[in-house]
Parts: C-alpha cells; sequence; structure tokens
C-alpha cells in the first residue's frame, strides 16, 4: 500500500479527473471579486471566471494560509501518511512559505517541493510524483526526478489582451495600448520561478508558429508535453493542431489555466509545457 500523500496548491492547474486518478490533494488558493471570495479550482470554475473578467470585473487572488495546509497536514498525519507537498514558484506567492511554517508545526514526515513554476508547469510535477508513488517508488526517487523536471521543465506563453499583464505591473500601460493596437504579443517563459519576455509577433497565428517552434527546440519525445489554455477553445485546438503536426505527438494533454494565473494573464492565455 502507497505510505505516502501527494498534496498540491491550485497554482498547478491539474485536470480534475488526473486529481482523482492519482489521489492528489489540492490546496486552493484564494480568489476575491469585491466582497465575493471563492476557493480557486473549487467553488470558481475557470469559465465563470474567465467570464467574469470579460465583464470588467477585478480579481484579487491571496496566497493558500497556514491555517490550511495545518489542517491537510494534520488529517493525513493522523492517518499515518508521510507528505510530499509540491508547490508553484515560491517567487510569485507566499504559498510555499505557508507549507513550510505549517510544516514545522507538525510532528511527522512531511516533505515539501518548490517547482519553481506555475500553471502545469507545476501540475507535470506534481502528476509524475503521483504516478512515482503509485508505483511504490521511494521519496528519494521521487525527489531525485522533481528536480531534473524541474531544472529541465519548459513552459512558453503568449496572452490575448495586453491589458492584464499591465494591471499586474509586467508591462506599461503605454506598451499594452500600442500592443493591442498593432496585434502585437508578447511571448513569455517561465525561468528561475518567474516570468520573463522572450519574443513577440503580431497576429495569432504567427504567435502560434513561434511558440511551437520554441518549444520544439525543447521538447524531448517520450517526456509528455501539454497546453493550457483561458477559455479559448478554438485557438487552443489551433494550437494543438499545429503542435501535433510539428513535434509528431498525438496525445497533448489539454488543461485549463485557473483563476491564479488567469488573474494576471487573461482570457486568451496559451501555454505550452514540456520536459526537456
Amino acid at each position: 500500500m502507497n505510505n505516502l500523500k501527494i498534496i498540491c496548491d491550485s497554482l498547478s492547474d491539474i485536470p480534475k479527473n488526473l486529481r482523482e486518478k492519482y489521489d492528489i490533494e489540492m490546496v486552493p488558493l484564494t480568489v476575491r471579486f469585491g466582497e465575493d471570495e471563492y476557493k480557486d479550482g473549487i467553488d470558481l470554475e475557470p469559465k465563470n471566471f474567465y467570464d467574469m473578467l470579460r465583464e470588467g470585473k477585478l480579481p484579487q487572488t491571496s496566497q493558500a494560509t497556514y491555517a490550511q495546509f495545518k489542517e491537510v497536514f494534520d488529517k493525513f498525519i493522523k492517518e499515518g501518511k508521510e507528505i510530499l507537498y509540491i508547490s508553484g514558484s515560491s517567487k510569485a506567492t507566499g504559498t510555499y512559505q505557508s507549507a513550510v511554517m505549517a510544516k514545522n508545526d507538525t510532528e511527522g514526515k512531511i516533505y515539501t517541493f518548490d517547482t519553481l513554476n506555475f500553471s502545469y508547469g507545476c501540475g507535470m510535477q506534481v502528476v509524475k510524483a503521483a504516478q512515482m508513488a503509485c508505483e511504490g517508488k521511494s521519496i528519494e526517487e521521487i525527489i531525485k526526478e522533481l528536480e531534473y523536471m524541474r531544472d529541465n521543465m519548459y513552459v512558453v506563453f503568449s496572452v490575448d489582451d495586453l491589458k492584464y499583464l499591465q494591471r499586474g505591473g509586467r508591462i506599461s500601460s503605454s506598451k499594452a495600448v500600442i500592443g493591442n493596437m498593432l496585434n502585437i504579443k508578447p511571448i513569455l517563459e517561465v525561468k528561475d520561478g518567474l516570468v520573463t519576455p522572450v519574443a513577440q509577433a503580431r497576429g495569432k497565428k504567427h504567435v502560434f508558429a513561434k511558440m511551437v517552434d520554441l518549444a520544439k527546440k525543447h521538447y524531448t519525445e517520450g517526456m509528455g508535453i501539454a497546453i493550457g489554455h483561458g477559455d479559448c477553445e478554438s485557438d487552443m485546438t489551433k494550437l494543438r493542431d499545429m503542435t501535433n503536426n510539428e513535434l509528431r505527438i498525438s496525445d497533448i494533454l489539454i488543461t485549463d489555466v485557473g483563476s491564479c494565473v488567469g488573474s494576471h494573464a487573461g482570457p486568451g492565455i496559451l501555454g505550452i509545457f514540456c520536459v526537456k
């Protein structure tokens, strides 16, 4: 019997069917629209979230708390489990620190791992750990694999409307206005736990082609690949088909980009996730 409980936070954007399949516990971050408060990924579905953004509502997100982690850790330690908590990037949220504080106040074997990534760049690492736990691999083997994935994870993404990056202070308001007017989209990567611009392209077709080209340089056959999207099914389908044609992969995992990342990127975010 597997005695290791895998825990993640909602920054990981893991599809619900995979969380259920591998018995992954998710600790949600909080999303607020004015007075209304939601648990990310639990009582706020991505479609509803992006609809609210399109209506002009402004979200605020806050980290998962010490109390949330303490409750979850206590529960599984009482059940006699060892725990591995795998977090979204500690450079973007205090969630990882909340978990470490709760771990330090809890008796029992609890391991923490910072993926230094977002969305399924984190989620892919969580799912791999859960698969290995189900196969009965040791904690040492799992951590070693996670360290490899963390160091070799490649994430490239683009946004559809620059005003969300501007609101979050990622770009200036003048850049956002000019970029939207000229249909110039930034292409961004995740490096060392932070988002960094890598290129730009004009028009969706060129954006998708550039993203696929960048992913092609980093993708290793057999290592798995995923596409995440912010409520933009038709764009996602085009990107998936281009990725299939270029990389000759038929089993691309599709996932929703949740409200924590979506708050900063807006509807229409598209990302490719793979391991070098």
